[in-house]
């Protein structure tokens, strides 16, 4: 078993505290993905994990063993870098196996598990190549097969596929859940990129300023965040936030949109007051179809052939972004019609914290 546990896990450097104070569970054979802003303090925690940073307060705990205070060769992680980090004057064999001839293991073990993994990496024709001969792709291959040699319970990448150009990180995203699916083992993957953490993760952590504003699955928390922060971060482009007076209303709460028009959601208020109104730009209506309709002035049109991407102004100046038909036709200067469904409708009252998350499912 190869379950992760933390509790209460900080991290200090002197006066400054970077983790303050993280509780965890990670399932045995979980891929779980840490994303957030830059300095969220993500890449520490997984360098914590990995013994590469120590815990100043609070305990790890790895298949139910303490390791907390476990050099990081001894904890049973394999970890995979940003930068490939191999050697270039060995081959691409030499370069997977170096690992365990640093620690002992007979020849013909080295090469019975480096031959399974550059069988299962696609790595076979490449081994006698250096690592100058290989792609970007094929490197980062190189340096995955390395950590699988280990055979670890807990392989740990840090943003990995950062270096790769658009078309090979797509590629390798496929790969690195390929390879999850195959080994079945514990992954904890850190990204600054929310739609690799969509498109991979069984469970997603946000994390900002060293602590977790939400965990969840990636389904859950694209519909359920509990806060304007998660709303914000998890969706491209992000959803779209407008400042509205609510007030509770025959049963539901009543919303005054920009401009007067106002919108009646299901669900409970205790006052009225100032709040802030969800909507993400792929549930928005560009052709005036919902519950509510504001006049709003093209501002930046993105034609991306499948669809088109609009960036509009409403009536108080707030701007939101709304996605359309790929052959919609309207220009900069043109007015629009935008339609907002109340079922898809989220509300975060002044503090940010969610009063309602839509449900698309009614």
């Amino acid at each position: 078993m190869a379950e992760v546990s933390l509790s209460n896990v900080k991290k200090d450097f002197g006066a400054i505290s970077i983790i303050k104070g993280i509780d965890l569970e990670i399932k045995d054979g979980e891929f779980c993905v840490f994303v957030g802003p830059s300095g969220c303090g993500k890449s520490t925690l997984l360098r914590m994990i990995a013994g590469l940073e120590d815990i100043s307060q609070g305990a790890l705990r790895i298949g139910g063993r303490d390791m907390t205070k476990i050099g990081p060769s001894d904890r049973g992680v394999a970890m995979v870098f940003q930068s490939y980090a191999l050697y270039p004057h060995m081959t691409v064999g030499e370069n997977i196996g170096f690992g365990l001839r640093m620690t002992g293991h007979e020849k013909a073990e080295i090469a019975k598990r480096t031959a399974a993994a550059a069988k299962m990496l696609q790595l076979e024709p490449l081994l006698e190549r250096k690592p100058g001969q290989l792609s970007g792709g094929q490197r980062q291959r190189v340096a995955i097969g390395r950590a699988i040699v280990r055979n670890p319970e807990v392989f740990l990448f840090d943003e990995p596929l950062s270096n790769l150009d658009a078309s090979l990180r797509v590629q390798m995203r496929g790969e690195i859940s390929r390879l999850h699916q195959d080994l079945g083992a514990t992954m904890i993957y850190v990204t600054h990129d929310q739609v690799e953490a969509m498109t991979m993760a069984d469970k997603i952590v946000v994390l900002s300023a060293g602590r977790i504003e939400q965990v969840g699955s990636p389904l859950e928390l694209y519909h359920r965040p509990k806060n304007l922060f998660v709303a914000g971060f998890i969706g491209s482009p992000k959803m779209n936030f407008i400042p509205v007076d609510a007030r509770p209303h025959n049963g539901g709460i009543e919303v005054t949109l920009p401009g007067g028009a106002t919108l009646q959601l299901a669900g409970t208020l205790a006052a009225a007051g100032k709040m802030t109104l969800g909507l993400r730009p792929e549930h928005a209506s560009a052709t005036g179809a919902g519950d509510a309709v504001l006049p709003a002035k093209v501002q930046l049109a993105e034609h991306l052939g499948s669809e088109t991407l609009f960036f509009v102004s409403l009536a108080d100046g707030t701007e939101i972004a709304v996605k359309a038909d790929g052959l919609a036709a309207e220009r900069p200067g043109d007015t629009m019609q935008i339609g907002f469904p109340a079922r898809a409708c989220h509300l975060f009252d002044a503090d940010g914290n969610a009063v309602l998350n839509g449900d698309l499912t009614r």
